[in-house]
């Protein structure tokens, strides 16, 4: 049976319009258009400074792992402050430092000079990313928020089909326009976020002086949440980053590499459409059933030999996605203190950036089996961990933990 987990009672203003939440959902899908084009964009500019467009993947590389470092500390300096104020100020900084790369490009100065606002707009962004998050909190009610983030996550989908197209149509121009574009969209989240007066301090008086109350660990079943979500980003990754290889495996031209690509997203779409029609919380027999639907499709794509069973695979893997994305932030937001929400929702994005450079290097490395290899051995642990977790659940009298 469904069971809706019960979130922290945030304060939520049922009287504001649904133009607010419409405002937040659009400015969340467009949050992601500087990672979604960076990969394009970087290349683009690295081969405009460089010669070589496989630079642009250590400006790519930077800016992930500025994300994944800076996540948890920028979060924390954030909690003594007013949410909304303080999300505008990271999102105000990435734009900044965008611009700045994108006067340093126009400007052909040496590369290394490049990597400076990179990771200045990457160290803020997973931070940012948690308190976007934060924020629906207080727009919606828990009843209404597997909706609220299935309609975020189609946007978002939606962010990543389009953002490398519009980055790869104007570099053709200009790489300098193709930054430029990536930075005006960028700003959008910043002008799209709405006021939300209940939205202050993460905590109820800020957090407890000293550190000690902030560096308790998250918990367990937090922590088997950040690493499901980690091998759901590690899943998508592989077929992603390993589109082209999949083209040529396949006796492809490179150029069909969108084929893989956009499966995929179609699948995610659907998936997202799906969920807020749906509108409910999976249950965590549900769920594990929904990973082992994910790793039985990525082990389609791994030992598939015909290029239908590689796109079926693709798109079961993201038809599901908003599914389980949806259920990891609930249940985060359900475990997280006050104080640490969006510490905790900026790491779950970082545990998904954490399985895409997992995935990404051991493309680079080993080549794409081994990717898919890798990738497949995360799902089936997983999977494996939460039907554990869910048989103990359900043995015990009363029930520890719903989800």
């Amino acid at each position: 049976m469904t069971r809706t987990p019960t979130l922290a009672p945030d304060r939520v203003d049922t009287s504001r319009h649904r133009w607010d939440v419409l405002r937040w959902q659009v400015g969340y899908g467009t949050f992601g258009v500087p990672q979604a084009a960076a990969p394009i964009a970087f290349a683009l500019v690295a081969l405009a400074v460089t010669g070589s467009a496989r630079s642009g993947a250590a400006l790519v590389f930077a800016m992930t792992t500025a994300q994944v470092l800076g996540a948890v500390p920028v979060s924390r300096l954030g909690v003594s402050f007013n949410s909304v104020r303080y999300l505008r100020g990271l999102i105000a900084l990435r734009t900044i430092a965008l611009a700045v790369l994108t006067v340093l490009a126009g400007l052909s100065v040496p590369f290394p000079w490049l990597f400076a606002p990179v990771v200045a707009a990457g160290v803020v962004n997973g931070a940012a990313y948690g308190y976007q998050r934060l924020l629906l909190n207080h727009l919606v009610e828990p009843a209404g928020l597997p909706r609220a983030l299935g309609v975020a996550a189609t946007l978002n989908e939606v962010t990543f089909a389009v953002a490398p197209a519009l980055a790869a149509l104007l570099g053709a121009i200009s790489p300098t326009w193709a930054l430029a574009a990536v930075t005006a969209l960028g700003v959008a989240p910043l002008l799209l976020l709405p006021s939300v007066p209940t939205a202050g301090p993460p905590g109820p008086a800020g957090p407890p002086r000293g550190p000690r109350r902030a560096r308790q660990p998250i918990g367990r079943p937090a922590a088997l949440w950040l690493l499901c979500a980690g091998a759901s980003g590690a899943a998508v990754a592989a077929i992603e980053v390993g589109a082209v290889s999949f083209a040529l495996s396949f006796g492809l031209g490179p150029g069909w590499a969108f084929l893989f690509a956009l499966v995929l997203c179609a699948g995610s779409v659907s998936g997202g459409i799906w969920v807020s029609v749906r509108n409910r919380v999976p249950g965590l027999g549900t769920v594990t059933v929904f990973l082992g639907l994910t790793t039985a499709a990525s082990g389609l794509v791994l030992a598939g030999r015909q290029l239908v069973t590689a796109l079926a695979g693709a798109a079961v893997i993201g038809f599901l996605l908003p599914a389980l994305g949806t259920f990891y932030s609930l249940v985060v937001d359900r475990l997280a203190p006050p104080h640490r929400r969006a510490e905790l929702f900026a790491l779950l994005r970082t545990a998904n950036n954490v399985g895409v450079i997992a995935v990404s290097a051991l493309l680079a490395l080993l080549g794409l089996t081994a990717a898919l290899i890798g990738s497949f051995a995360l799902l089936v642990l997983a999977t494996v961990l939460v039907a554990v977790y869910a048989a103990r659940v359900r043995g015990a009298r009363p029930p520890a933990d719903a989800v």
